[in-house]
C-alpha cells in the first residue's frame, strides 16, 4: 500500500513536468527552423551582394574604357582637323604650282616662236646674214666682236631653251609630289574618318552596357535592401523564440523545483499515515472511511496537477522576480572590442544604438530595447550594441587582447529595468 502511494504520487509529478517539455521542444524547433531560414536568406544576400560588387567592378572597367575611348575620338578629332589643314595648305600649294606651270608653258610657247622665227630666217638666208654681219666689220677688233656677239646668240638661245625645258620639268615634278601628299593626305583623311566612326560605335555600345550595368546594380541592391530587411525580421523573430526558449526553460525548472518539493511532502505524508494505519487493526468502518480518503486525495492531487499545469508559466515569471529583477536564464558570454577583427567594417565606430562604446558599461545582444539594463555577476550592463542573438551577451573591452583573455562563459542574467 506504501508503495503505490509513493508511486502515484511520482507518476503524477513526471505527468506535471512532462505537460511543460513538449511546449518547450516545439519552441526549439521553430528556432532550428528560424535559423535554418535565415541562413538561407543570409546566404542569398551574401551572393547578391558578391553579384553588386562584380557588377561594379565590371561597370568600373567599362568606365575607364570608355574614358580611353573618348580620348582617341578627341585625338582624331584633332587629327582629322590637323589633315584639313594640311589638305587645305596642299590644295592652295597645287594651286600656285599649277600657275607657275602654266606661266612657264606660256614663256615656253614664246621662246619656241621666237627661235622657230630665227632659225626660218637663218635657213631662208643660208646664213647669209651673219656673213654679211662679220663682213661688215670696220676692224678685225670689229669682226671678232661681231663673231662673239652671233656666238652669244646662239649659246643663249640653246641655254634659254634648256632652261625652260629644265623650268617645266621642275615645275611637272613639283605638281606630280604635290598631288602625291595631297592624296596621301586624302587617304590618311578616310582611314581617320574610319577609324573615328568605329571608335564612336564603340562609345555606343560600352554606354549602352554600363547602362545595362547600372541597371542590374540598382536591381540587385533593390533585392539586397529587402533581403537585408528580411534577415533582420527574421534575426528579430529568432530572438523573440530564444527569449521564450529561456522563460519556458526557466519555468519548466521551476515547475520541476517545485513539483519535487511536493512530491518529497506527498511522500513524507503517505509515509506517516502508512505508519498509523499500520499500528492498529482497520474495521469495516475505517476501511470504508480510507477508501473514501484515498479517493479525495486523488482528486485532490489530479486538481493541483490542472492547476499547476495552468499557473506554472505565472508562477514561473512571478518566482523568478526576485530583488535582484527579473531572471532571465542562464546565458552565454563572450567579448569584443571596437577593431577590425571584431566589429568589420564598422571597426572604430559608434555602437549599434549611437553610442560611444564603454568598458564595463557597454554590452551587445539582440531581442531586447537599446537601453536595458542588466545585472551579470554583480555588474550592471547596458545594451547599446547588436551582433548575437537573444541568450548570447557580448561584453565591450578596450583592448583585443582581453577579449581573449575572457573566452566563453555562462552566467546567470538579470533584467533591471
Amino acid at each position: 500500500m506504501k508503495n503505490k502511494k509513493i508511486m502515484s504520487v511520482f507518476l503524477a509529478s513526471l505527468m506535471l513536468t512532462g505537460s511543460v517539455l513538449p511546449c518547450y521542444a516545439s519552441t526549439q524547433d521553430k528556432i532550428s527552423d528560424t535559423k535554418a531560414q535565415k541562413q538561407e536568406t543570409q546566404s542569398t544576400l551574401n551572393q547578391t551582394k558578391d553579384k553588386i560588387s562584380n557588377l561594379e567592378t565590371k561597370k568600373g572597367e567599362l568606365e575607364n574604357y570608355l574614358t580611353d575611348l573618348n580620348q582617341q575620338l578627341s585625338d582624331l578629332s584633332d587629327s582629322l582637323s590637323e589633315l584639313q589643314d594640311k589638305y587645305e595648305d596642299k590644295q592652295k600649294e597645287l594651286q600656285e604650282v599649277e600657275k607657275e606651270l602654266e606661266a612657264a608653258k606660256e614663256l615656253e610657247k614664246e621662246q619656241y616662236e621666237a627661235m622657230k622665227v630665227r632659225i626660218q630666217y637663218m635657213y631662208e638666208k643660208n646664213n647669209s646674214s651673219y656673213i654679211e654681219v662679220l663682213f661688215a666689220a670696220e676692224s678685225f677688233t670689229d669682226f671678232l666682236n661681231r663673231a662673239d656677239n652671233i656666238a652669244q646668240m646662239s649659246r643663249y638661245d640653246r641655254d634659254k631653251l634648256a632652261e625652260y625645258a629644265e623650268t617645266k620639268e621642275q615645275i611637272a615634278q613639283q605638281e606630280e609630289k604635290v598631288k602625291t601628299e595631297q592624296q596621301a593626305i586624302e587617304t590618311l583623311q578616310q582611314e581617320s574618318t574610319a577609324k573615328q566612326e568605329e571608335v564612336e560605335e564603340l562609345v555606343a555600345s560600352t554606354y549602352d552596357q554600363i547602362n545595362t550595368y547600372a541597371g542590374q546594380i540598382t536591381e540587385s541592391e533593390s533585392e539586397a535592401k529587402a533581403l537585408l530587411a528580411k534577415v533582420n525580421s527574421q534575426e528579430e523573430t529568432l530572438n523573440g523564440l530564444l527569449k521564450q526558449a529561456k522563460d519556458e526553460e526557466a519555468a519548466a525548472a521551476l515547475a520541476a523545483k517545485k513539483q519535487e518539493q511536493a512530491s518529497k511532502e506527498a511522500v513524507q505524508t503517505a509515509s506517516v499515515k502508512e505508519s498509523s494505519a499500520s499500528n492498529k487493526q482497520p474495521s469495516k468502518e475505517e476501511s470504508k472511511k480510507e477508501d473514501t480518503e484515498k479517493e479525495n486525495t486523488s482528486k485532490e492531487e489530479s486538481k493541483k496537477e490542472e492547476t499547476a499545469k495552468e499557473d506554472s508559466s505565472e508562477e514561473s515569471s512571478s518566482s523568478s522576480n526576485s530583488s535582484q529583477g527579473e531572471y532571465l536564464g542562464k546565458f552565454k558570454l563572450t567579448a569584443y572590442c571596437n577593431c577590425e577583427q571584431c566589429c568589420g567594417q564598422w571597426a572604430n565606430g559608434l555602437t549599434a544604438s549611437g553610442t560611444t562604446p564603454s568598458e564595463g558599461r557597454t554590452v551587445a545582444m539582440g531581442g531586447v530595447p537599446f537601453g536595458t539594463k542588466l545585472l551579470i555577476n554583480g555588474n550592471v550592463y547596458t545594451v547599446e550594441d547588436r551582433g548575437t542573438a537573444y541568450g548570447h551577451v557580448d561584453v565591450y573591452m578596450n583592448n583585443h587582447s582581453d577579449t581573449y583573455g575572457f573566452g566563453v562563459k555562462y552566467a546567470d542574467v538579470y533584467r533591471l529595468n
